[in-house]
């Protein structure tokens, strides 16, 4: 039977270290190019089922995997014994990287004559930053989205919930205005707050620190997407960061899409429909 269009399948492949990385692809009927998603830290590919079915009918194919330590990449890892998710394993950041990178040349290979773009959301955006840096050539756009500008002051190290705490009792308030999405990441067995330090260790923790290349092998489409209300970066640092693209790196089209009252996750939020279409919109006029 042939597979209906947007409906998920799941994969697998083994990385660098052997460790079976878990992956989901949303196939388009004719797709006119390709998303691969990044996820943040704390969560799972799932959680962007209804932006994934969103590109599928706007005519993308999507692919998104579940970064070592984190969903069934990570139950995996540790014989599904959720209580370590959030541990990266042998290799650490470096090796998460690489998946990511890994499941790159797959979406290439199933996907040769159509554009690929990469969207990383949060800890994902901060991989995305790092891979761009070296490897932008692999990609004809890049999107960042709860992302910040990655220098000390630029990103908040604190308690992400802090500002939004006295709106409800979840801890969670601060992913997005819907009371539903920090009550749904409370209840979910697979979503976890995270404490980047004690998770990672304190080399893995500098490594998400850094600045856009001066010497980036394409000069590709960069769209840059966060809430005013954004706990991890806000407005400031994701400016600054696109300021970086521009004078370092010499990026020539470089958007930012600042969404009034929204908090961190924007394709979670009470408008998630305009996220969807602005990021839609950009995509068209460079596919």
């Amino acid at each position: 039977m042939a597979q209906i269009a947007g409906s998920r399948t799941d994969h697998t492949f083994v990385d660098a270290e052997g460790v079976t990385i878990h992956y989901y692809s949303w196939a388009a009927e004719h797709p006119k190019g390709v998303v691969q998603i990044a996820h943040g830290l704390g969560e799972y590919a799932g959680r962007y089922e209804y932006l994934a079915q969103a590109l599928v009918a706007a005519g993308y194919t999507v692919y998104a995997d579940d970064h070592r330590g984190h969903g069934q990449t990570g139950l995996g890892q540790y014989g599904g014994d959720s209580s370590k998710l959030g541990r990266l394993g042998q290799g650490g950041l470096r090796a998460t990287i690489e998946a990511v990178r890994q499941l790159t040349g797959i979406a290439r290979k199933e996907n040769p004559d159509v554009p690929l773009a990469i969207l990383g959301h949060s800890w994902g955006s901060l991989m995305v930053q790092t891979i761009l840096n070296s490897h932008a050539g692999d990609y004809d756009a890049a999107i960042l989205t709860g992302t910040a500008h990655r220098v000390p002051g630029g990103m908040n190290s604190g308690q992400l919930n802090a500002k939004h705490k006295h709106l409800g009792t979840t801890g969670y308030e601060w992913l997005s205005r819907d009371p539903k999405v920090s009550q749904a990441f409370l209840d979910d067995p697979l979503t976890f707050y995270a404490d980047v330090l004690k998770l990672f260790g304190l080399a893995d923790g500098l490594r998400l620190f850094g600045v856009p290349t001066r010497n980036i092998e394409k000069d590709i489409p960069l769209l840059i997407m966060i809430g005013s209300e954004d706990p991890l970066g806000g407005e400031k640092s994701v400016r600054n960061l696109a300021k970086a693209y521009i004078s370092r790196s010499r990026l020539t089209d470089v958007e930012v899409i600042v969404y009034a009252d929204a908090r961190h996750e924007i394709f979670n939020e009470i408008n998630r429909d305009e996220a969807n279409t602005d990021l839609i919109a950009w995509l068209d006029e460079r596919s």
